[in-house]
């Protein structure tokens, strides 16, 4: 076991004579499953593949990062990181963050806008014989026509403008074995048409092959570009058909005269397949050319964690999580997460304490539907809004379980749970119990998002009723076993369909419950969410209803300003109606 080479000398160091695949990341290297491209490069090295690894490479000199290793004999993978390298720059009022958290020492401008594009034309350029296999959270995201809230336009695919040679979405532990095997033998766009959870670039002729009952024909770019109804309803059909059970049909969608091709997902992964990622062979820290360059700020957060599952059924309007992981839940098995949890505490930076045992929910471990049948028919984009589906098994007795084992293991003195919890899980105070008093630090985080009925229906999250039934459950519990604990909510501001009148309601509600808020934000409205398509239509495209949107950043400021005693806390003085007025678009005109 050893690191993933990052430059000529570690290659050489190793005995090689070429490279099997060069991945190219917009973040630091890390070599966790936490970090996609470490991921990425385990899954290939185990099968058998040699892989390299050149991270935050500079595109803005003789590009002499991206010339170091040669190219590869299969292809480049190219990744912006774990975070869409708009969101990780800028700030929701459009300003340029000073620090990159993944980056060493927090520096920012070790990464450039819209990172996946960058790279990949670049990599086309320099080798335009060498295939370039994008994928990421960006890539992922970005597959389709999607809402670019920093130029405030549509865009077409990534794929479109990188000139990227196939995309992979969602999580690739299955799909990046395919690609790799379809292109051992040479290139052949073919064979990689064939292959699962994959999208390209394909031409008239290719889709009018394809079987019409197995395919999803969206509306094109240009239609949506002309058309915000067009627009929602491509992204209405693009979310039922990612929230089935079994997807089999290939979406299409026309941009110019091309056609941007998605071919169906592979299932959830199995128990085993989902270990199988995270039992290989980590080195679990940063690479050493990292040292005396100071903390990644990233790393240093989930060090001491350990991620339980993968995905989530909330289907939150503004969260990308199901779009990327999946609705269903993929959980590790315990036996994977004690091997972790025993080498971490082996590990020279543990001092005893795990800071989470989390995932995307820190409480959808091993969750789902009770009878598999009855989800192969559902069309939900939640199992939880607008109320718990009643064929959901919430039943909490894995995690607690799960939670005691961990606690038991020699070498760790408290387990946290660090990640957000989501209230409407429980059925009863057991789980809440269990976490308040043995697993807290002394916060536990939830996310309420807003007060307001009618936002929080637009949000699709649930009553704020639960919340301040859970608060006061909390509290009780706090009291009976003597601890002086807080609870810290999150809201969100400018979500559309949110008015100033909404954000007073807020402040008065919150203030009245005796709670300081810290853990708040205005809506950054982010690709392939139904928070963004919302922001850009002004209209929700399940109803059709009109929505006013708080769109240029005087209104956004005022919104958030709320949070820390705004304008105006008195509702009288914003009026007794809700606007539906659509505010002029603060960059560039809409066509």
């Amino acid at each position: 076991m050893g690191w993933l080479p990052t430059t000529a000398k570690e290659v050489q160091a190793l005995g090689w004579d070429y490279i099997d695949v060069i991945l190219i990341s917009g973040d630091a290297y890390i070599d966790h499953p936490s970090f996609g491209i470490a991921v990425i490069g385990r899954i290939l090295e185990a099968e058998g593949y040699r892989v390299a690894v050149i991270p935050q490479p500079n595109w803005r000199d003789d590009l002499r990062d991206f010339k170091k290793l040669g190219a590869p004999r299969l292809f480049f993978g190219v990744s912006a990181g774990s975070m869409d390298s708009m969101v990780n720059h800028y700030t929701a009022n459009i300003r340029l963050r000073s620090d990159d958290a993944y980056t060493p020492g927090g520096k920012a401008g070790f990464r450039p806008d819209y990172a996946v594009t960058v790279y990949s034309r670049i990599l086309k350029e320099l080798y335009p014989n060498t295939p370039v296999i994008i994928g990421g959270i960006e890539a992922s995201l970005r597959r389709l026509t999607h809402y670019d809230y920093w130029s405030n336009s549509l865009k077409p695919s990534v794929l479109v403008d990188s000139g990227a040679d196939l995309l992979m979405y969602g999580m690739g532990d299955k799909s990046i074995k395919e690609v790799a095997k379809a292109l051992h033998n040479g290139f052949n766009a073919k064979r990689l048409r064939k292959l699962k959870q994959v999208a390209f670039i394909a031409d008239q002729s290719y889709v009018e092959r394809l079987p019409q009952d197995e395919t999803l024909r969206l509306h094109s770019f240009e239609e949506c570009v002309d058309s915000n109804q067009a627009f929602g309803e491509n992204f209405k059909q693009i979310e039922i058909e990612s929230n089935l059970r079994n997807q089999t049909r290939t979406i299409v969608e026309q941009v110019g005269d091309r056609y941007v091709v998605v071919t169906p997902p592979y299932t959830t992964l199995s128990q085993e397949e989902l270990d199988s990622s995270f039992d290989l062979p980590y080195m679990r820290a940063p690479h050493p050319r990292y040292n005396g360059k100071g903390d990644i700020p990233a790393w240093e957060m989930i060090k001491n964690s350990i991620n339980i599952h993968r995905g989530c059924f909330g289907g939150c309007s503004f969260c990308t999580i199901s779009a990327h992981q999946g609705k269903f839940i993929s959980s590790r098995s315990e036996g994977s997460i004690l091997r972790e949890v025993k080498q971490l505490t082996q590990m020279p930076y543990f001092k005893g304490n795990i800071s989470d045992i989390g995932g995307p929910s820190a409480n959808m471990y091993k969750m789902g539907g009770k009878d598999t049948a009855l989800c192969d028919k559902c069309r939900r984009p939640s199992c939880l809004h607008p109320k718990p589906c009643p064929n959901l098994n919430r039943s909490h007795d894995h995690i607690i379980e799960l939670y005691r084992k961990i606690t038991a293991t020699a070498g760790v003195r408290h387990a946290y749970i660090g990640s957000g919890i989501r209230y409407d899980l429980f059925e009863n105070e057991e789980y809440l119990r269990e976490v308040v008093t043995k697993h807290t630090s002394g916060r536990l985080k939830v996310a309420p998002e807003h007060t307001e009925e009618h936002v929080l229906k637009l949000m699709r999250k649930p009553s704020f009723d639960g919340f301040i039934r859970l608060k006061r459950d909390f509290e009780k519990i706090c009291d009976q076993a003597g601890l002086r604990y807080q609870i810290i909510p999150y809201f969100i501001s400018s979500h559309p369909g949110c008015t100033e009148r909404d954000m007073a309601s807020l402040a008065s509600k919150t203030r009245s419950l005796g709670m300081h808020l810290e853990q708040v934000q205005d809506l950054t409205p982010t690709p392939m969410t139904l928070s963004s398509v919302m922001f850009w239509t002004g209209e929700n495209p399940y109803t059709g209803e009109k929505l006013y949107v708080a769109r240029n950043q005087d209104e956004k400021r005022r919104q958030k300003s709320y949070f820390f005693d705004g304008p105006s806390a008195d509702n009288s003085k914003l009026g007794n109606k809700r606007s539906t007025r659509t505010p002029k678009r603060y960059f560039k005109s809409k066509k």
